[in-house]
């Protein structure tokens, strides 16, 4: 068989059983969420007394409803609803079917919430917010990324000084999540010195012009963008710089430098080019946990985003909102894993694919 060809089918069957595996984990984690979220069957026995009481209150206040037919039309309406929402099923069947409509993102409708246009369709629900989210998260983590391959690879040239020294002693401040230094950046640029916005996405009213609702919008983001800033960067800059720092110490750069190829050629072909998939590896290991910290961020600030709409149907306890928000997030890790695991296998030569290498 032709080596491309081999190669080939070797990356196509790599791709497959991650997939496979990214999608078992997905289902696991849905289904203890939808267990979590329904307590084992009793959100539903409440679901039970709510429609009951709502059904009755419905019949009664009908005028034309005569006294004598209200309870057996009560009972009438409440099965029917019963027999719609499957509740008259044991738990363990209503939840396997729950999990195949929230993989295949059937959400269905939710409870109590519904979108800025009315619609209770939980799709619609997280859709209008899910926009924010990966606006808020990914401006800021390709502003991480940028900042910090730029300042590792100047201070791995600069080892020990001043600066180099500095970034090493706040590495650790980065074990403080972004919403911890988001709380301080409004109390001292949203209160004490007042030059940004200290929550929302955008003035109210909404300007209508839509270059002053992007400028609006850009000026809501500069706190949050900046909590996640400070609570990454130092430690991704020490990381990089590290690696940097051991590949510009291998022989074949020390003969590249003997030959004369100026710095900048040396950097980006034989320290940057090498250094790569680990530091690919370490930014989405990182935006793995800025995902999982979406939640409490966004409530700080009041961006309305993913997170925060999965706060507020915690609060109401909307369980089809929260599985939602749950599935989306759970595909949005998944989705990033497997990015990690695709872009690896291709920039890493060492990683072997197909039955002879047996994956990575």
């Amino acid at each position: 068989m032709d080596r491309r060809l081999r190669e080939a089918l070797g990356f196509g069957l790599f791709v497959v059983r991650r997939l496979l595996a990214l999608l078992i984990t997905v289902m696991v984690g849905v289904y203890l969420a939808i267990v979590v979220a329904n307590m084992g069957g009793q959100v539903d026995e409440l679901r039970l007394i709510q429609i009951r009481a709502d059904v009755s209150e419905a019949v009664r206040g009908d005028p034309g409803v005569a006294p004598a037919e209200r309870a057996a039309l009560i009972d009438q309406q409440v099965a029917l609803e019963v027999e719609r929402l499957r509740l008259d099923q044991p738990f363990v069947l209503r939840s396997l079917d729950y999990l195949r409509r929230a993989m295949l993102l059937d959400l269905g409708r939710a409870e109590q919430m519904t979108s800025d246009q009315g619609s209770r369709q939980v799709s619609a629900i997280i859709v209008e917010r899910l926009p924010a989210t990966l606006l808020l998260f990914g401006t800021a983590n390709v502003l991480v990324f940028v900042v910090s391959v730029v300042i590792a690879l100047t201070l791995s040239r600069r080892y020990g000084s001043a600066v180099d020294r500095t970034v090493v002693a706040l590495a650790p401040t980065s074990a403080a999540p972004g919403w911890f230094y988001g709380i301080f950046l409004i109390l001292v640029f949203g209160f004490v010195v007042p030059i940004a916005p200290s929550g929302g996405m955008v003035t109210v009213p909404p300007p209508e012009n839509p270059l002053a609702y992007a400028l609006s919008v850009l000026g809501h983001m500069v706190l949050p963008v900046l909590a996640i800033f400070i609570s990454s960067i130092f430690v991704s800059i020490y990381s990089w710089r590290t690696f940097f720092l051991i590949h510009s110490s291998e022989d074949y750069v020390e003969m590249a430098r003997a030959k004369g190829l100026p710095d900048r050629t040396i950097e980006r072909r034989y320290i940057l080019r090498p250094t790569l998939p680990p530091i690919i590896t370490s930014f989405l290991l990182m935006l793995i946990g800025l995902w999982s910290g979406a939640i409490i961020l966004e409530q700080v600030f009041n961006w309305p985003g993913l997170g925060s709409l999965l706060f507020q149907a915690i609060g109401f306890r909307d369980t089809p909102v929260i599985i939602g928000g749950v599935v989306i997030f759970a595909y949005l890790l998944a989705l990033t894993v497997f990015l990690l695991d695709f872009l690896y296998a291709l920039l890493d030569p060492r990683v072997r694919l197909g039955p002879a290498g047996g994956g990575r």
